[in-house]
């Protein structure tokens, strides 16, 4: 007989029980965004106790389930289909069927498929549940060294080079940081226009394959990090921060 107050050796399966997928209910689950040690255990054991995992691409979730050693029916959810298909899981819960939704990297729903599904859920009194871990936003602002007390998330701008000048001459003088995504197909251009519209000497972070291994972070003026982005491979994921006019790094 276990002492009181003493844990049973049960007790961990118990909670994994406890912890496992239930019926009717959807989990927006993060998954890594490049190294795959920061999947969490309870992300883990959602994955593997849900009926369905709704997927950004099946290859890129078939190849992540695979090396956890999971096997679960992938349902495909992105943004040609999401629309349609929020609606079809609805119907699945309502069945009383698990289901989990991620993306290829990070946190659903963040510029990424999840705020259909979400919404219909909450539209229909379903239960939605976030099984937290990665996310680029919060990974760069949490080592950038750029103010994180508040910021603007603005997700991808558009590609023309005008919307872009016209966002970032809109919040020139936002007391918070501006944080976005950029593709590695714009991403020089963007440095310049930074450069260009609000000055050489603004702080800016633009960080690189964040978690996986090239990583880099180019911290400092403007001018001086663009510069350093020219003899910088541009291959991978970016994220850019520009801090407010006032701050000094």
């Amino acid at each position: 007989m276990s002492e009181p107050g003493s844990t049973s050796p049960s007790a961990p399966d118990d909670q994994n029980v406890r912890l496992a997928a239930r019926p009717g209910h959807l989990y927006v689950v993060a998954t890594p965004i490049g190294n795959l040690a920061d999947l969490t255990d309870r992300a883990r054991l959602i994955l593997s106790t849900v009926d369905f995992v709704a997927c950004e691409d099946t290859r890129t979730t078939g190849g992540l389930l695979a090396r956890l050693g999971l096997h679960r029916p992938l349902l495909p959810y992105h943004d040609h289909n999401e629309a349609a298909v929020a609606d079809q899981l609805v119907a699945r819960l309502r069945e009383g069927k698990s289901i989990a939704v991620v993306s290829d990297a990070g946190t659903p729903a963040i510029s990424d498929p999840g705020f259909r599904v979400v919404r219909a859920c909450r539209r229909a009194g379903l239960p939605v549940v976030p099984v937290p871990g990665a996310c680029a936003i919060a990974a760069v602002l949490s080592a950038s060294g750029l103010p994180s007390d508040g910021f603007l998330f603005a997700g991808f701008l558009p590609p023309k080079t005008s919307a872009r000048t016209a966002f970032l001459t809109k919040y020139r003088d936002f007391d918070y940081t501006l944080a976005l995504y950029e593709s590695c197909h714009r991403i020089d251009k963007f440095a310049a226009e930074i450069t260009a519209t609000l000055g050489p000497e603004r702080v800016v972070c633009i960080a690189k394959e964040v978690t996986k291994l090239h990583e880099t972070w180019l911290v400092g003026p403007a001018a001086e990090v663009e510069a350093r982005l020219a003899k910088t491979s541009l291959k991978g994921e970016f994220v850019v921060l520009i801090a407010p006019a006032d701050f000094v790094l």
